[in-house]
């Protein structure tokens, strides 16, 4: 994913500082939890996007305006 995934390198990073502020902020075990599981389902959603514009991509080969606007919508919600 990262491979191919712009937002993926953003994701990375923000993954990166958050763990940075987290351990300079001694955070305790529940929040660490917290964090991790909102960080995992960034990536999920990330993850999912992606397959889902793959799947778009292969079922619509010439270009439709159409599966545009839902692979936007999906962008936001993973972010």
């Amino acid at each position: 994913m990262l491979k191919s995934q712009h937002n993926a390198w953003l994701h990375t990073t923000s993954t990166l500082a958050v763990a940075l502020v987290g351990y300079i902020c001694h955070l305790d075990r529940t929040e660490w939890s917290l964090i991790v599981f909102a960080v995992v389902a960034v990536w999920v959603a990330e993850a999912l996007n992606t397959a889902v514009e793959y799947l778009t991509d292969v079922a619509s080969q010439d270009f439709i305006p159409l599966p545009a606007k839902p692979r936007m919508s999906r962008l936001g919600v993973s972010l």
